[in-house]
Parts: C-alpha cells; sequence; structure tokens
C-alpha cells in the first residue's frame, strides 16, 4: 500500500473522526468523512472542521456526506471512528466499498477488533489505540484536549508492510507507532477506560471526585485485579499504559502495606491531575444514549466467562450501567455502597 493516491473514508464525525478526517484533509488525502447529522455535515463544506486546542488553530473545509452509502467507491483505507456500539453496523455499511487490498483501521474505545473482523475479514482490520483527548463543543468545533499517539498493528502481531504508509499518514495529526502486540496495548487502554469510564458513568462524578475517596480506589484496583486475570487466561500481555508510566504487572504483584499505599497515592495522582475528566459514558447517559459498556467492562466479563474467571466485580459494575441505561436505576455517587461493591467481595 502506497500512502500518495489512497482512496480515504473516515465514518463518523465526533471528535476524534472529525479531528482525523480534518487533518488528514489539509495534509491532501483524496478523503470524505460520513457524518450522521446534517448541520455537520453542511459546516464541514463551509465553513470547514474547526481543529483547536493542544497546538494548533485552523478551520479546514471536509468533503461530507450524511450517509455511508453516499460515499464514493472504492476505498483503500477506511478510519472507523463510530462509537464501539455502531461499529459494527458500520462496517456492514461498508462492504460494498471495500476491494480485496482495503483496510479498515478501528479508532474505537474498548476492542471491538474481533467483531469487527467476523464482518470485513480478519486480514482487513487494523487495530490503532487512540492515546490523545479530544471534546466536540458544537457542529465541527473540535479541540484536542491532549497530546499523546496512535499505535497501530494487525490482529496476527505480525510485521505487516501495510502498516508504515497509515503511520505516515496518521503523523499528520499525531505521532504514531506501529507494535507487533497491538492486543496488549489495546488491552492496556481497555483497562483504564474501564475503570474511569464505568466509574464515572455509575456515580456521575469528574474523576478527580471519584478517586479522592479511598472507597472507590479499592473499587477502582479490583477492576484491575480482575482483567488482568482475564488477559492471563487470554494469553495477553498486557503492554504498559500512560505512555509507559502504567506497568500493570508491577503495579498490582507486589504486596504488603507499603506496596498498597504506592498504589493508592499513584491513583490518587492520577485522580488530581485529571481531576476535570468527565468519563464519556456518563456524557453519553446524560444525552440519553447507550454506552460503551459492552465494549469496556463487559468484554472482560465476556472473555472471563468463556475462559472460566470469576469476574464479581466487573459483572457488576455493568449490571448497573445496564439499569440506568434502562431507566431503573439512577446515576449517584451511591450506587458504589451496593452490595456487589461491598469491602468484602473487593477482597476475594
Amino acid at each position: 500500500m502506497q500512502e500518495n493516491g489512497l482512496k480515504v473514508a473516515v465514518v463518523g464525525a465526533g471528535s476524534i473522526g472529525g479531528i482525523t478526517a480534518a487533518l488528514l484533509t489539509a495534509a491532501g488525502h483524496d478523503l470524505e468523512v460520513v457524518c450522521k447529522h446534517q448541520a455537520i455535515v453542511d459546516r464541514a463544506h463551509s465553513p470547514g472542521f474547526h481543529v483547536f486546542g493542544v497546538k494548533r488553530d485552523r478551520r479546514v473545509p471536509v468533503r461530507a456526506v450524511k450517509e455511508i452509502s453516499q460515499l464514493s467507491a472504492p476505498k483503500d483505507l477506511i478510519f472507523l471512528a463510530t462509537k464501539a456500539t455502531d461499529a459494527v453496523a458500520a462496517a456492514k455499511e461498508v462492504l460494498p466499498l471495500l476491494h480485496g487490498e482495503s483496510l479498515l483501521v478501528s479508532l474505537q474505545n474498548g476492542i471491538c477488533e474481533d467483531a469487527l473482523a467476523a464482518v470485513v475479514g480478519r486480514e482487513r482490520v487494523i487495530g490503532c489505540v487512540v492515546g490523545w483527548g479530544a471534546t466536540m463543543h458544537g457542529p465541527a468545533e473540535l479541540e484536542m484536549t491532549s497530546t499523546g499517539e496512535f499505535i497501530l498493528g494487525n490482529l496476527d502481531h505480525r510485521p505487516d508492510s501495510r502498516l508504515p504508509p497509515i503511520q505516515e499518514m496518521l503523523s499528520n495529526i499525531i505521532q504514531t507507532r506501529i507494535s507487533n502486540n497491538i492486543m496488549g496495548e489495546l488491552y492496556a487502554k481497555l483497562i483504564i477506560n474501564s475503570c474511569i469510564n464505568s466509574l464515572g458513568a455509575l456515580t456521575g462524578l469528574y474523576l478527580g471526585e471519584l478517586l479522592s475517596e479511598k472507597t472507590v480506589r479499592d473499587i477502582f484496583l479490583a477492576i484491575m485485579r480482575e482483567a488482568m486475570a482475564v488477559a492471563d487466561a487470554m494469553n495477553i500481555k498486557v503492554e504498559p499504559a500512560a505512555g509507559g508510566k502504567l506497568d500493570y504487572y508491577r503495579f498490582l504483584d507486589s504486596r504488603g502495606k507499603i506496596a498498597d499505599f504506592k498504589r493508592h497515592l499513584m491513583v490518587r495522582i492520577i485522580g488530581f491531575k485529571y481531576r476535570r475528566l468527565k468519563s464519556s459514558s456518563l456524557q453519553s447517559l446524560e444525552r440519553g444514549r447507550k454506552t460503551e459498556i459492552e465494549y469496556l467492562n463487559g468484554y472482560i466479563c465476556k472473555k472471563a466467562r468463556e475462559h472460566g474467571i470469576a469476574t464479581p466485580i466487573n459483572d457488576a459494575v455493568v449490571h448497573m450501567i445496564k439499569e440506568i441505561e434502562s431507566g431503573s436505576r439512577s446515576i449517584s455517587p451511591s450506587n458504589l455502597r451496593e452490595p456487589a461493591l461491598s469491602s468484602e467481595r473487593l477482597k476475594r
């Protein structure tokens, strides 16, 4: 695959998809973006996507359509930037746009790669960790809120000559690296999201408020331990997270009061550093939408059942968030005092 001359589509024009589409267009790529809201389609054409925030402020007109069926075919490369809950349906819709060498790059939260592979074929799916932050402030108003990186890899954990052109392309947005263990990279981010997103959704609290409480930090650590047990059963080597600063194996394996104090201190520091972070799952619930829980803690629980691993804390989190989605439970800090998340269960 040669970078120059590729026909590219970005499906999804939220904060990550919109910034990706705008900056790839600005770099000269032949690109179309799918925006499900007509207001975004109109603004994408004129005056364009406004990308601002970390290190940039520019407006970029982008070719946009409202439906996947309106994209011109065929496409060499499709960046799938929908919510995880919409990813499989979107993958089915893009099938007619694919040719024998086409690739689909997943930009979702959570782990959707296996589900996408079942639709478009395993050889076509490229996993991608989005390690930077963004927020949409209105139609086509997109703020890059933090730096970081993209991480690319194929699902077979092998060198792949198709990846360097994608790496070069995405480097127009932010630094991008290739990994031969993309599932380990994806799982590392999954664990953090399963803690931060899900507990924020249960409580309605910002991260700083959440992690100032020892009981919450205990739940945070229990989610991590269960997730790592499942990773071991799946033979996944979980890569360090937070730019290499969080080695889950070292972080969780040491025992004793001093080690426990250090764990709690580190989690508190994370909470303070990102104290104004608001869970994306909480934002979905506030807008009356479903969360991505099935692809976060739900993924951990599903794989745990397949391998005979007990994950009572993650199971409880999934159950309660589904109750919130159905309207039978309210978002409240009191959710963390449920018997299913009691101190006795956390110690098991």
